[in-house]
């Protein structure tokens, strides 16, 4: 199949060499050298800042503070809590030398913090008006990864963890639910995801928390993504590092606590919801360029486009939009605006010596039916705001559209499988882990969420034929 020089396999022939592909090509990511591990590249790293800032205002806005904690925890913390220490056993890395001496206790590299933390919120909580304590880490965590693939799943990655302690139940499951819909705030807003949010069943809970809750996006091949999640750990971390507090009755009582979590996959859940066969197709409020400006000519002329550029860019900036003026002149325009689409550039502006001289420009959207379009010069950085706002709400909706498409309610087993083949399933379900166990070997699908919106329904599980545990429907579907 011919391609261009940037051309990148087409989704309908290989979705995941699509994807590999593309990380490269637009320059997101390199290989790493150790196995598993990514370089983000420039492009791909600012990408991750536009997603940091929505989220740690949105963090910050709530009433939480920022802090860091070691990178090295004492392997002896994490076999505090049974449950937590076996879920993460298999993708652990421990140090076991260093200074060129064995260590007399081994450390393990932070997969997740809730011990190191939990160990430091036995020391900061004492009384009830120590409470709720709300912090947040922005860090990079190790998870052994014997499968990777680049922002989905590496061994190293960076992410932000919130985590919590509160008086009882009810103040921690608020915190829950508050950094859930905060994760399902930037992911539709920002990074124009419909995600579902819902509640995780029994057996696919993160590793010791009582509730876990996640928001699920459908990626352009029908699969599912966890995009985020949020979790109610209880007083399980409490009784393990002794976090008590005393109440204003002068009781001693263990602390609830919370853990929640966004990282660097959101970056592949943008590219995989949103990305075509030309390549990325970036929001606006996450693109690093929102407009890039192609100057076309040569001599003087040249030079007189490429200063009425750069004014414009300068114009755009002055109006809050990220912009940038490719003035490569060894390189043909036509590469170059295929290296943008490649990149995902929501808006292209094609400037040469006739729009000088009739005062336009050529805008050229990403994504829509309207093709190449001339707009006033002079009028451009104020028109552009509400253009990129529009096409931010074009891939919102177009995105709905193809998930609601792709979700189909299925009453038997056959639908079922025909369902999750193309996209996800809204089945009844028993709940139990030998259940999903057995679905998941005959159909590669895994129960994503019970949705918090779901409609009350009871019935039959869809595979065993045993009674439904939740009193609504689960989204079952294949994933990353």
């Amino acid at each position: 199949m011919a391609r261009h020089e940037h051309g990148v396999t087409p989704q309908s022939e290989d979705f995941s060499a699509w994807y590999n592909e593309l990380v490269v090509k637009a320059q997101l990511v390199d290989r790493g050298p150790a196995k598993g591990t990514m370089v983000i590249r420039p492009y791909g790293y600012r990408l991750w800042e536009l997603i940091q800032g929505e989220l740690d205002r949105r963090i910050k806005d709530t009433g939480h503070d920022n802090a860091y904690f070691p990178l090295l925890i004492p392997e002896s913390y994490l076999q505090r809590e049974a449950e937590h220490v076996e879920g993460f056993s298999p993708e652990l890395a421990v140090v076991t030398h260093a200074g060129g001496k064995k260590l007399d206790e081994p450390l393990v590299v932070r997969p997740t913090s809730e011990t190191i933390i939990g160990e430091m919120m036995a020391k900061w909580v004492s009384s009830h008006r120590d409470l709720p304590l709300l912090l947040n880490q922005w860090a990079n965590v190790v998870r052994w990864e014997m499968r990777p693939r680049m922002f989905l799943r590496t061994t190293e990655f960076l992410w932000q963890e919130g985590h919590t302690a509160h008086a009882d139940e009810a103040d921690a499951m608020r915190e829950t639910m508050l950094a859930l819909n905060l994760y399902a705030e930037v992911a539709r807003d920002i990074a124009a995801i419909p995600v579902i949010p819902g509640e995780k069943t029994p057996g696919e809970r993160f590793a010791g928390a009582v509730r876990t809750f996640t928001i699920e996006g459908m990626m352009r091949d029908g699969k599912a993504l966890q995009a985020g999640t949020s979790h109610y750990m209880g007083t399980n971390f409490a009784e393990a590092f002794d976090i008590h507090y005393t109440s204003e009755a002068g009781k001693l009582e263990l602390c609830h606590t919370t853990s929640w979590g966004m990282s660097t996959r959101m970056i592949g859940g943008v590219i995989m919801t949103h990305g075509d066969d030309k390549g990325l197709v970036l929001p606006p409020k996450l693109a690093p360029y929102q407009v890039v400006i192609v100057p076309i000519g040569r001599g003087d002329q040249g030079e007189q486009v490429s200063a009425a550029a750069r004014e414009l860019a300068r114009r755009l900036k002055e109006n809050g939009v990220r912009s940038h003026v490719d003035d490569r002149a060894q390189l043909s325009p036509g590469f170059r605006f295929n290296d943008w689409e490649l990149r995902g550039v929501p808006v292209r502006l094609e400037l040469g010596p006739r729009d000088l001289e009739s005062g336009t420009v050529v805008m050229a959207k990403r994504l829509g039916d309207e093709g190449k379009q001339s707009i006033p010069l002079s009028s451009a950085p104020e028109l552009i705001p509400d253009v990129l706002e529009d096409f931010q709400a074009f891939l919102f909706r177009r995105a709905t559209e193809f998930r609601d498409g792709h979700i189909a309610a299925a009453d038997t087993w056959d639908s079922f499988i025909e369902a999750v083949s193309a996209g996800w399933a809204l089945a009844l379900h028993c709940g139990r882990p030998t259940c999903e166990d057995d679905i998941k070997a005959e159909t590669a699908a895994t129960p994503r969420c019970i949705p918090l919106d779901g409609a009350s329904e009871t019935g039959r599980c869809v595979h065993c034929g045993e009674a439904s545990a939740y009193g609504k429907r689960v989204i079952f579907g294949r994933a990353y």
